[in-house]
């Protein structure tokens, strides 16, 4: 199983599931027309209720992240949008590992790097909002 669910993060289940699937897609792990898990089965795996993967899934149909097909399961529905978010994210993701192993080869730790980025995130969110 690719999903973990933290009750004690302080974020609504149904948005970590969320958030998770929607990352899954952006760097290729699920693709256009992958089949997810039953709504009942991934709800036993994670041990939530079935009504929180239900309310993740109904979310994520909303979004156009999801096909979701009464008696065959919720599919991956990846359009051109979605699909070009994820190159971009997955194009992405191979910078941001190659300048953290680059980082941590300089001697530089977990901690400071997490500081440095959430910093930087936080300072171009403010500069945006200006």
């Amino acid at each position: 199983m690719i999903f973990k669910i933290n009750p004690v993060e302080g974020q609504p289940l149904y948005l970590q599931l969320m958030q998770q699937i929607r990352h899954a897609v952006e760097i290729g792990i699920l693709q256009d027309g992958d089949l997810l898990p039953g709504i009942r089965t991934l709800a036993q795996e994670l041990v939530v209720s079935h009504n929180t993967v239900a309310k993740a899934y109904s979310e994520l149909e909303h979004e156009g992240l999801l096909d979701l097909r009464h008696g065959s399961g919720a599919f991956v529905s990846a359009n051109r949008g979605t699909r070009a978010r994820a190159e971009k994210v997955r194009i992405a993701h191979a910078r941001v590992r190659s300048l953290v192993e680059e980082l941590q080869r300089e001697g530089l730790s977990g901690e400071e790097l997490r500081r440095l980025f959430e910093a930087e995130v936080l300072y171009a969110t403010d500069e945006r909002v200006r």
